[in-house]
């Protein structure tokens, strides 16, 4: 029997600045969308035209130089506007970030039943003074303020403009940091005759509610249209940034339609040592991935039917699912009349000016196809290996072991990193020294029935020919399909890492050992008894 643990990897959108099968699982550890240095998170809950947006934004700086600006189809009222907590990101980047899958083989020559282990995982608005609507005495540059509200810590304003110059210097002029070129990203928002959102915070306002971080501001309005509008956020940008969004609709998986969505590769065997990197892995992956996709396409990390009908929200489940209150909050007023209409997908899109002409356009479509990204490692069999049984499955395993390492090279490109040739070394029955061996230590393990003897390796002169990935190989071993089809082929198919070599007596005497703490055991619980029956005749 296997038993399985999960580490979970965990990833202003415009800031005007710089087979299936279930199983078992529990969460460990996360790593958000941190992992990426530009980073941005938005959530966008549709219920047909009725859109709304929450918005986290990853801006570095002082806080008086804050500026947000985001284009919006209708002048919003102040009841659409409202201040929400950064949980609420945490709790939806959790649910469904890209996980790590783990097994433990069984040694067949000591064939138990392994208990499964588990880690337990453990706005208030103020009126504005000043009154809403009129000009800005500015009439020459063509500059509306429709409204002006104040909400939590946030000044709020929402402008008409004439032309984008005149839209950059109004803005200039009264004090929003803009950088350099705004105006060729303004101009084709103007001429569609959109309004503008703008947002600086209110410094007394924030030091007195007690935050020093900005929060995540959320709006709501009805359109037709079901984009998200992202040229803005280039206009300061020197490279690429990562954008990460989740929607929630009621139909099914959204998708885009100006670019291709591509799904992220999922269900495949990578090794073992992977799980103490997972996230520079997932970088590494993800970076290789956008590279063969041209740039140009967004990806597909996270898809699930998360009606209340559906009891299996997760498989497996990397964090608890969203809650209702979470859903509600992130603007799912439908919850209680509709709880069966419920679809999550998470999008990951990585953009620059270059390859992301035009704003991303979605559809709601009717595919309710679950999808997770999700990478799985195969622990070894621990104790003796002596018996035929046990023979047989160290050369399997070291067959698996290289095409663990292809995949890893197909993956991510590495083939010249430590971990990687200390690995390959293993496998092939190299000698490394003490140091290698460190690179490919796991992580503490918390499993108590674990055997403390470490498997043997084979020798050089092994049967079996083991092929790996090289500096000049040309071809390698196909990665796992993007389908959770080959869930059931992982599951026969075990794998797991070379560690070090470890003598026949060695891991005999581990045998033996194991039998005289059981026995030692036995012989103190049959004391125990017998002293308690001796005590109750004497009294």
């Amino acid at each position: 029997m296997k038993k399985i643990s999960i580490l979970l990897l965990l990833c202003a959108i415009f800031p005007i600045s710089e087979k299936v099968l279930a199983f078992c699982g529990f969460y460990v550890a996360q790593a958000g969308v941190n992992l990426f240095n530009e980073s941005s998170q938005v959530i966008i809950v549709k219920d047909g035209t009725k859109m709304t947006v929450t918005m986290a934004n990853d801006y570095k700086g002082d806080a008086k130089d804050f500026a947000m600006v985001v284009p919006v189809p209708v002048v919003l009222q102040k009841d659409d506007i409202r201040v929400k907590e950064n949980y609420l990101f945490e709790r939806f980047s959790a649910y469904s970030a890209p996980r790590l899958t783990e097994y433990y083989d069984e040694n067949p020559c000591y064939p138990r039943e392994m208990e499964e282990r588990s880690l337990k995982v453990s706005a208030t608005e103020k009126p504005s003074a000043t009154k809403a609507g009129g000009s800005t005495g500015k009439k020459d540059l063509g500059v509306k303020v429709e409204a002006q509200y104040q909400v939590g810590e946030y000044d709020i304003l929402i402008l008409s403009a004439n032309e984008s110059s005149g839209l950059e210097t109004w803005l200039t002029q009264n004090g929003y940091k803009i950088p350099a070129g705004a105006k060729e990203v303004l101009e084709p928002y103007i001429k569609a005759k959109l309004k503008f959102f703008v947002v600086k915070v209110d410094l007394k306002k924030q030091t007195e509610l007690g935050y020093s971080y900005l929060r995540p501001i959320q709006i709501a309005y009805k359109s037709a249209n079901y984009m998200l509008p992202i040229r803005l956020g280039m206009a300061n940008s020197k490279g690429v940034q990562d954008l990460v969004i989740y929607t929630i609709t009621k139909q099914g998986r959204t998708e885009t339609t100006n670019y291709r969505t591509v799904r992220m590769s999922t269900d495949t065997d990578i090794p073992t040592f992977v799980k103490s990197i997972f996230g520079e892995f997932y970088k590494a992956a993800f970076q290789k991935k956008w590279l063969k996709e041209g740039k140009n396409a967004v990806f597909l990390e996270y898809a699930w039917d998360i009606s209340t009908n559906n009891s299996m929200k997760c498989d497996p489940c990397a964090s608890p699912p969203v809650s209702n209150n979470e859903l509600i909050e992130a603007g799912v007023d439908w919850l209680n009349n509709e709880p069966n209409r419920l679809f999550f997908t998470r999008l990951h899109v990585r953009y620059d000016r270059d390859h992301f002409p035009q704003d991303l356009a979605f559809q709601e479509t009717p595919n309710k196809e679950r999808f997770q990204c999700r990478y799985v490692l195969h622990q070894p069999a621990r104790g003796g290996l002596d018996c035929e049984a046990g023979k047989k499955y160290q050369q399997e395993r070291l067959q698996r072991q290289a095409k663990e390492l292809a995949n890893l090279y197909e993956l991510t490109g590495w083939n010249t990193n430590p971990q990687f040739e200390t690995y390959r070394k293993a496998i092939e029955g190299v000698e490394v020294s003490s140091v290698e061996k460190s690179r490919l230590l796991p992580v503490k393990d918390p499993n108590p029935f674990r055997l403390s003897a470490e498997r043997k390796m084979l020798t050089k002169d092994s049967t079996s020919k083991i092929v790996v990935a090289s500096k000049d190989s040309t071809s390698q071993t196909a990665v796992a399909s993007d389908s959770n089809s080959q869930v059931a082929e992982n599951d026969t198919n075990t794998q797991e890492t070379a560690n070090t070599e470890t003598p026949k007596t060695e891991a005999a005497s581990s045998s033996t050992s194991w039998f005289t703490i059981i026995g030692t055991l036995i012989a103190a619980f049959l004391g125990t008894l017998a002293a308690g029956f001796l005590l109750r005749k004497k009294s």
